[in-house]
């Protein structure tokens, strides 16, 4: 069974709000109909009392006059909109010839007795408003007055009542779709951004007007469009340079695998053992260096997939660890100089982490001549910070070189000899940024490259 709020559901969000500004209007105007109409009747039946008790003191005021044997009072005279009569305590009513008896009741003859000054009642047999009054001894004046009048008012008011609340309920409802198709335009632009990036790839942001909740929320919708637009971009990037990348050491290794298979075919001629074993070297470095930059590729794509591993880190051992691999990686006559490492703590990804150092250190490495120094240094800033320096021995990173070196697969001129991808850098950049950090390129004091990572965290 669909309830009532699921069926309400089933609703667009317009006539949603169409729906609740009638209802809420339709409920005040009912309520401000239903105490005026309250009002109005209980000053009504207030005015008819009123009115009563002033017509029963006037006739009890009023001089007798003569009618042939009967004495009666003058107010029966000018009495042609009531009843009127004179009840005795015996029960029996006087009243004018030619008028209808006035109704009463035992209340009546408590009046008559003297017992009770005054009796006001309704008599709903014959809707008439009845007083009694004390009038003499043994005697009451009762008056009544038909209360048909006082009643088509108050139907004529509830008439009036009804037909303008309609009439509110129906401009309510028409000002409810004119708010709602104004205060909902931006959410239907919104939802036709939607459906053309769903349909077309289209990430052209949306135009923002107003200062309102939903103004900021094509702000942030069209941040967030931009974040999928940059994030296509880089994919992009990466793609196209992991492409021209690729195709220099896949074209010389066909070139080599080709000059193979031909010189193994009959009547070619023979390729020398020296040759051959050129060939092989050769064919083993492009594999080695498709491999590391396949590696490279697949770790720059994790790390530019959302990250959720946050586990407290001590990068202390993650500088130890790297180290380790480093030192068995690189040629036994480098030496690894570990001047200082303060202790310190941060939330992240320590795998990523120790990565990031070990490219550091790696290409330090690479750049560091024989018997050269890698000089490592972990100190604490005094900010809420730590900073990671490596340095190496080698000539130095150009000046035009040093706004570039973080770059995907940029490579400067005297790297291009050696053998690397140009995304351990990158690689370093993307794991410091992701732990709030930041990555600084310079030249270190024995001359070579000084790479640091500054890192927040706790000692």
């Amino acid at each position: 069974m669909i309830d009532a709020g699921g069926r309400f559901q089933r609703f667009s969000l317009r006539a949603r709000v169409t729906l609740l500004a009638a209802f809420c209007v339709a409920g005040a105007v009912a309520l401000v109909s239903l105490g005026a109409y309250l009002t109005v009747s209980q000053n009504l039946h207030a005015q008819l009392d009123a009115h009563l008790r002033q017509r029963a003191e006037a006739a009890v005021a009023a001089p007798k006059v003569n009618n042939e044997v009967d004495e009666m009072p003058g107010a029966f005279l000018a009495a042609g909109d009531i009843r009127i009569g004179v009840l005795h305590v015996d029960g029996s009513i006087v009243y004018p010839k030619y008028t209808v008896r006035p109704p009463t009741r035992d209340a009546d003859l408590e009046v008559a007795r003297g017992k009770v000054l005054e009796n006001i009642w309704t008599d709903t047999r014959t809707d008439f408003r009845v007083i009694s009054v004390p009038y003499g001894d043994g005697q009451a004046m009762v008056i009544a007055q038909s209360m048909k009048p006082m009643h088509t008012t108050l139907a004529k008011l509830s008439v009036v009542l009804f037909v303008i609340s309609g009439l509110g309920v129906l401009v309510a409802a028409a000002a409810g779709t004119a708010v709602a198709r104004t205060g909902l335009r931006p959410v239907q632009r919104l939802t036709e951004a939607t459906e053309r990036v769903a349909l077309t790839g289209d990430l052209r942001p949306i135009p923002v007007s107003g200062d309102d909740e939903l103004a900021r929320l094509t702000q942030r919708f069209n941040a967030m469009l931009g974040a999928v637009a940059e994030s296509q971009e880089r994919q992009r990037r990466l793609v196209a340079d992991a492409g021209h990348e690729l195709r220099t050491p896949l074209t010389s290794m066909r070139t080599n695998l080709e000059l193979l298979l031909a010189s193994e075919r009959p009547g070619a001629p023979t390729l020398a053992e020296e040759d051959k074993a050129e060939i092989h070297a050769d064919v083993r470095a492009q594999l080695d260096e498709l491999t590391t930059l396949i590696g490279d590729l697949v770790e720059l794509a994790r790390e530019d997939a959302p990250q959720v591993v946050q586990e407290p880190v001590d990068l202390v051992e993650v500088v130890e660890r790297a180290l380790d691999r480093a030192r068995r990686r690189a040629a036994t006559d480098i030496r690894f100089e570990v001047r200082q490492l303060q202790p310190w703590s941060l939330l992240g990804d320590s795998s990523a982490l120790e990565r990031a150092v070990l490219n550091l250190l790696d290409n330090a490495v690479k750049f560091t001549p024989d018997d050269g120094v890698v000089r490592v240094e972990l100190r604490q800033l005094g900010d809420g910070s730590a900073v990671l320096e490596v340095a190496d021995s080698g000539p130095g990173v150009a000046e035009a070189d040093l706004p570039h070196v973080f770059e995907r697969f940029y490579r400067s001129s005297e790297a291009r000899t050696l053998p690397g991808s140009g995304l351990g850098l990158a690689i370093v950049k993307q794991a410091a940024e992701r732990h709030g950090g930041a990555v600084y390129a310079g030249r270190a004091p024995e001359g070579g490259a000084l790479f640091a990572v500054r890192l927040p965290g706790r000692p």
